[in-house]
């Protein structure tokens, strides 16, 4: 997949390049401008500051990227969660390079981790104990921006993948210096 820069872009992709290099989604996306200007808000929206805490946001979609395995999108977000205070081994328990349970002790983050597992790494309804040990640690509206996150994640990380979008060659060496690669 061809991703277009600012010059390649059709006109009505190239306002999302003003601020340079937007990323491998967007410079893909560009392809369809019309995708790009429904897609890019709900993006920034759904992955930005929010209600929710970044910590608690970046451990749903590093844990739910690691379970579809979109290697662009763990590489990314375990930026990401490092940046919202993750610690390198929280990190590599979410990617599944370590059991959760010895890093996540916390009852909502466990209690979260279980609800992006029956919602990413399973298919039919997740089980009700699950959504009623969630809905003890969180309000309706967080639950209901949690579950969309997931799947706003779920359907990144399709995207992602089917396209084989690379990793930038800054995150690949702040990956490098974490130890996360």
């Amino acid at each position: 997949m061809e991703l277009l820069d600012a010059r390649r872009a059709p006109l009505l992709a190239r306002p999302f390049f003003e601020g340079g290099d937007p990323g491998a989604i967007a410079s893909a996306m560009a392809h369809v401008p019309e995708v790009l200007d429904a897609t890019m808000p709900f993006l920034v929206q759904m992955f930005g500051p929010s209600a929710l805490p970044a910590r608690t946001k970046e451990l749903v979609i590093l844990r739910t990227s690691a379970l579809l395995d979109c290697r662009y999108c763990i590489q990314s977000h375990s930026i990401a969660a490092r940046d919202a205070g993750l610690a390198r081994e929280e990190v590599l328990a979410l990617r599944g390079d370590g059991p959760l349970g010895d890093q996540f002790t916390d009852r909502a983050e466990r209690a979260l981790l279980d609800w992006v597992d029956g919602v990413a790494g399973s298919t039919g309804p997740v089980p009700p104990e699950i959504g009623e040990a969630l809905m003890s640690h969180f309000a309706e509206p967080d639950v209901i921006e949690l579950t969309l996150l997931a799947g706003t994640t779920m359907m990144l990380n399709r995207f992602c993948t089917a396209l084989g979008l690379p990793t930038s060659q800054a995150a690949l060496a702040r990956l490098a210096e974490d130890g996360l690669l």
